[in-house]
């Protein structure tokens, strides 16, 4: 774990899958969407619409429960998510599967083949509220991430929201841990789906967090500007930071290498010395989430 003195290890790229050989792309990676909070609000209807509207109908959604798989009621969180997108989006007709993909070590552990089976027939993978570092832990080399990850590129769509989209990139925020439990300012190894398309990429959702009103600074998912700028420099000097506001969402197509910014808000990239902003309605090449050598602080 790292300490708050030094830096995290760069880690290796491996341009293979979780289980080893690299696998054939059929369709080329799918669309990616990061949404900063609200999964069923209407910005997170607007991103799930986004998605389905691109995908096959009807399109078969799988809902992995991982991220609060250490919740008593992970199967309410999961299933509202559910019925969301069967009433929201009715008109898409979607086969909602529900991955309970929840703890290692139990019957429902995201190794268990009996559990991961259900990502293969796939079109949208969707992961939402939870814990971001509980998520990573859960998933890491694990047979349902590999399935994910293979549909993806495949040309399945993922939908990762909240705590799910921080815990896909390069290193995963501790949120409840630093926030809540007043653990040390510390990055923990995230998912990294992004590395096998060139991106050292670590994602912050919550934003513009306003939640501590006028007392508390709750921006940078409840870290605050001031602990933040110390965050920054704990991660390697190769690291892009995307923030994402909330109710916002961003969607990476890998395959026209570019980026599109829906909601009430927008993103921001830290890369180096360099900030960026995109707002709603815009679009971006997802070079500009490529830190350039030059830029390396």
């Amino acid at each position: 774990m790292p300490s708050t003195s030094a830096r995290p290890r760069r880690r290796p790229r491996v341009g293979e899958s979780p289980r080893g050989a690299p696998e054939q792309t059929v369709n080329g990676p799918g669309l990616i969407a990061l949404l900063g909070s609200g999964e069923t609000s209407p910005a997170g209807r607007k991103m799930h619409d986004y998605l389905l509207a691109r995908l096959p109908r009807p399109a078969t959604v799988a809902i992995l429960e991982t991220p609060a798989g250490f919740q008593p009621n992970v199967d309410r969180v999961a299933g509202k998510i559910g019925e969301f997108l069967r009433r929201g989006l009715r008109n898409y007709d979607p086969r909602v599967l529900m991955i309970q993909a929840r703890k290692r070590g139990t019957p429902y552990d995201p190794d268990n083949p009996q559990v991961a089976h259900f990502v293969l027939p796939a079109d949208y993978i969707f992961l939402g509220p939870g814990s971001p570092t509980y998520a990573a832990r859960q998933l890491r080399d694990s047979l349902t991430l590999h399935y994910l990850l293979r549909r993806h590129r495949e040309g399945a769509a993922l939908g990762l929201a909240s705590a799910a989209a921080l815990a896909v990139g390069t290193w995963v925020l501790p949120v409840y841990e630093i926030y809540k439990a007043g653990e040390d300012l510390r990055w923990e190894p995230g998912l990294d789906i992004f590395g096998p398309y060139g991106l050292d990429l670590t994602v912050v959702t919550h934003w513009n967090n306003k939640e501590g009103g006028r007392d508390l600074d709750t921006s940078r998912c409840y870290m605050g500007q001031a602990r933040f700028d110390r965050l920054c420099e704990l991660l390697p000097s190769e690291t892009t930071i995307l923030g994402v506001d909330e109710q916002v969402s961003c969607i990476l197509d890998l395959a026209a290498d570019q980026c599109s910014v829906f909601g009430p808000g927008g993103v921001t990239i830290i890369a180096g010395a360099r900030t960026t902003r995109h707002e709603s309605g815009e679009r971006f090449s997802i070079d500009e989430l490529r830190l350039a050598p030059a830029l390396r602080r």
